[in-house]
Order: C-alpha cells, then sequence, then structure tokens
C-alpha cells in the first residue's frame, strides 16, 4: 500500500498528516505576513517615483525568498533547527537564539491555527479535491487576517487569486456549482459596496475599505451565494461585540477604525464547516 493509498484509508492519518503540512505551511504564512505589506509599500513608493518623473531608488531585492530570515535586532539568520513550527519558539522559550530579544508569540500562534484548522479540514471533508480546496482557503484567511489587524489593509494580491481559485475549483462543484458561485462573487461584492455607499451618503464617511467588498466576493465564489447571508450575519455581530468592548473595557476611540476583515474572514471559516446544518436550522426554527 502506497502512502497516498494509506492517508485515503486512513481519515486518522490523513487529518494528522495534513495538520503538520498546516504547520510548516503556518512557518511560511508568517513570512507573507510580515513581508507582503512591505513589498506593497515599496511598489507605492517606486510608483509615485516614476510618476513624478524620478528614476526609482535602487533597493536591494526583497521578496517572499530573500532576504533570509533574521532576527530584526541583531540580524541573526535564522536556521533551519531554529525554524521548525511551535517546537523551536518553545525550545528557544520565545527568544532569539543570538541576542534574546524576544519572539512575538503571534508567531507559533499563526502556525498552531493553521495546523489545527487543516487538521479539522481533512477530517471533516475526507481525503479529495475539497479539503485540498478548503487548505488554500483557510491560508488566505489567515494571512489577510493578520495583515487587516497590522495595516487596516486586505491586499488584492491574495483577494483576487482568492477569487479566482474559487471559482476554478466550483468548475467541477468542489462546494457549490459554478452557477452558485458566480452569483456569490457578484452579491458578495455588490451587497458591500452597496452599504458602503450608502454609509458614505448618510455620514459622508468612509464606513468600511473596498478590499472588504473582495474579500466577500472571493468567499461568495468558494462557498455560493447562498452562504452570504450567514457570512455577513456572523462577521456583524461578532464585529459588534468586539467593537464594544474594545470602546467599552479597553478605552479604544470610537473615531479609530477597526479593520472588518478579520470578522468576514470568521463569518466565512465558520459557514465553510457549519454553513449548511446553521442554515439548516435556522430554517427549521422558522418553519410552522
Amino acid at each position: 500500500m502506497s502512502f497516498l493509498d494509506a492517508l485515503q484509508a486512513s481519515p486518522t492519518l490523513f487529518a494528522a498528516f495534513c495538520g503538520l503540512l498546516g504547520l510548516m505551511v503556518g512557518s511560511f504564512l508568517n513570512v507573507v505576513i510580515h513581508r507582503l505589506p512591505k513589498m506593497m509599500e515599496r511598489g507605492w513608493q517606486q510608483q509615485c517615483a516614476e510618476l513624478r518623473g524620478e528614476h526609482p531608488a535602487q533597493l536591494e531585492p526583497y521578496s517572499l525568498v530573500v532576504p533570509r530570515s533574521a532576527c530584526p535586532r541583531c540580524k541573526h539568520q535564522i536556521s533551519a533547527l531554529e525554524n521548525i513550527p511551535v517546537i523551536s519558539y518553545l525550545v528557544l522559550r520565545g527568544k532569539c537564539s543570538a541576542c534574546h530579544t524576544p519572539i512575538s508569540p503571534r508567531y507559533p500562534l499563526i502556525e498552531a491555527i493553521s495546523g489545527v484548522l487543516c487538521g479539522f479540514a481533512a477530517w471533516h471533508f475526507g481525503y479529495g479535491l475539497t479539503a485540498a480546496g478548503a487548505f488554500v482557503l483557510i491560508w488566505a484567511l489567515i494571512v489577510l487576517t493578520a495583515i487587516d489587524l497590522d495595516t487596516q489593509l486586505l491586499p488584492d494580491d491574495i483577494n483576487f487569486p482568492l477569487l479566482w481559485i474559487g471559482l476554478i475549483l466550483n468548475l467541477n462543484g468542489a462546494f457549490v456549482s459554478l452557477h452558485d458561485a458566480l452569483l456569490g462573487a457578484v452579491f458578495g461584492y455588490l451587497s458591500l459596496w452597496s452599504v458602503y455607499w450608502l454609509f458614505k451618503l448618510l455620514t459622508g464617511k468612509e464606513g468600511m475599505g473596498y478590499g472588504d467588498f473582495k474579500l466577500l466576493a472571493a468567499l461568495g465564489a468558494w462557498l455560493g451565494w447562498q452562504m452570504l447571508p450567514l457570512i455577513i450575519i456572523l462577521s456583524s455581530l461578532v464585529g459588534a461585540v468586539v467593537g464594544i468592548l474594545l470602546i467599552v473595557a479597553l478605552k479604544h476611540g470610537r473615531n479609530i477604525p477597526i479593520p472588518f476583515g478579520p470578522y468576514l474572514a470568521g463569518g466565512g471559516l465558520i459557514a465553510l464547516f457549519w454553513g449548511q446544518p446553521l442554515i439548516q436550522s435556522y430554517l427549521q426554527v422558522l418553519a410552522p
């Protein structure tokens, strides 16, 4: 029996393997979260220089691959043994091995979340294309959540590929029919776009960014138009509760914007795993 056959035959082994895969990919997600906003900023600076008629500055290569990851304080390059997901953080006690500067606990947290969600997705969906697609969606939502929390940006470099991948996967109905996926992308974008303009006309302020429209469009492309009301309701409820807690408990200023992307991502994950049962339960409650 080959290894792939063993994974297909044993749901437990498949879930464990995918959990380990999620841990390893989670380490790379940390790189994307840290570097992608900086890459975007460098690109904007070069574009502005070109518009001013200036020659863009020659910068050192900077991408998701180069330079190698290093301590931001002492520039100690992180070795392979120091980059084992979660374990290295625990062994190093959350500090750089060279200068002992504290390392943010977010790094192992992202790795652990990726591992747990991928393992659960493997167990939930079973061996096949649907599980693989769920991994991609999970990883993208993790990255978008962290970047939005840091910068209040939802990069097109992730939103647009996520939308197209969802449509492509649903060509064969991996999650929903292509018809439902197309309508989900359209209605997902237009629903928040309408809310944005209504709020702006009434208050003169921008209530959310265009990245939120694109993220909901991508979620609609993956999960279908039927899931959009559930995603919006869940994300709005969580966002309202968290916003009130921030204002009351932490004295968070009402004029300080709160990113909505993480709540959309959370609503999307809930809909991915439990959307159909939640909708069916709701319809049963409404039924006479």
